[in-house]
C-alpha cells in the first residue's frame, strides 16, 4: 500500500501518504466542489428542461438554509475524514479492480444496498419525535430549490455517511466503484430535488426513483421513502 506504484495503485499510494492536515484540506475542497457542482447541475437542468414544473413555484432561498447547506458540506467532510481514518487503520480495505464488469456489479450492489438502508433510515426519520427534532427542516421544502438536497440536520448527514462506511467495511469495493457510486448519489439527489421531471414517464414502471417519485414524498410524507429506486416502497406498501 505504501510502496511506489503506477496506475491506480500509485494514486492510492498518494492518498495513503497524506498527512492529516492534507486530508482536512482535501476533504473540504472536494466537498465544496461537489456542493457547487450539484447547484450548477440543478440550475442548468432547470434552465434547459422544457417540461412543466411539478409545483408552481420553487421554495424560496433563505439565509438559514444557506448556512445549513454549508454545514452539511462540513459534515460530509467529517464523514470523509472518518472514512480515511478507518482505511488507514485497516477497518476499510479498498480494492484496485479496473474490470468494467466488476465495477458495474459493485456499483449496482452499492446502489441496491444503500437504497435499502436509506429506505429504513428515511422511514425512521419520519417517526414523530425524530421528525420533529431532525427531519422536519428538510420538509419545510414542500417545493424545492437548488439547496434542498443539502438542507439536512447534521445527524442525518452523518447518519447517511456512517451507513456508507459500514457497507464499505463489509466488502473491499474498488476505489473506482466507490467513486462512481458517490457521483451517482450526488447526481441522483440533485435530480430528485428538481422541480421538473427529469426522467421519461416510462421510468416509473422500471422501478426508478424518479423526480416525480421523490417530489410526491415532499407532498405526502407517508409515501416514497426510497432514493434510487421504488423497489422497497412497492415491497413494503409505501409507494405512491
Amino acid at each position: 500500500m505504501i510502496s511506489n506504484g503506477t496506475g491506480l495503485s500509485g494514486y492510492i499510494t498518494i492518498f495513503w501518504q497524506f498527512s492529516w492536515p492534507e486530508w482536512v484540506v482535501f476533504s473540504l475542497v472536494i466537498n465544496v466542489f461537489l456542493y457547487l457542482f450539484s447547484i450548477g447541475l440543478y440550475i442548468f437542468i432547470d434552465k434547459t428542461c422544457r417540461k412543466k414544473p411539478l409545483q408552481e413555484t420553487d421554495h424560496s432561498i433563505t439565509t438559514s438554509d444557506l448556512f445549513l447547506s454549508l454545514f452539511t458540506v462540513v459534515c460530509n467532510s467529517l464523514v470523509l475524514l472518518t472514512g480515511a481514518f478507518l482505511w488507514k487503520n485497516k477497518w476499510i480495505e479498498i480494492g484496485e479492480s479496473m474490470s468494467v464488469g466488476v465495477i458495474f456489479l459493485e456499483v449496482v450492489a452499492l446502489l441496491l444496498f444503500m437504497d435499502l438502508f436509506m429506505y429504513f433510515f428515511h422511514y425512521a426519520a419520519h417517526l414523530p419525535w425524530v421528525y420533529k427534532m431532525l427531519h422536519g427542516k428538510h420538509h419545510e421544502h414542500v417545493s424545492t430549490n437548488f439547496l434542498s438536497l443539502f438542507v439536512l440536520h447534521p445527524f442525518e448527514t452523518i447518519g447517511f455517511g456512517l451507513m456508507m462506511l459500514v457497507v464499505l467495511m463489509g466488502y473491499d469495493f474498488s476505489v473506482i466503484s466507490i467513486s462512481v457510486y458517490l457521483m451517482i448519489n450526488l447526481i441522483w439527489g440533485t435530480i430528485g430535488h428538481l422541480n421538473r421531471e427529469f426522467f421519461p414517464a416510462s421510468f416509473d414502471k422500471l422501478l426508478v426513483g424518479t423526480t416525480r417519485f421523490h417530489n410526491q414524498h415532499h407532498l405526502d410524507e407517508t409515501k416514497n421513502f426510497g432514493f434510487y429506486t421504488s423497489i422497497w416502497d412497492r415491497l413494503f406498501g409505501t409507494y405512491r
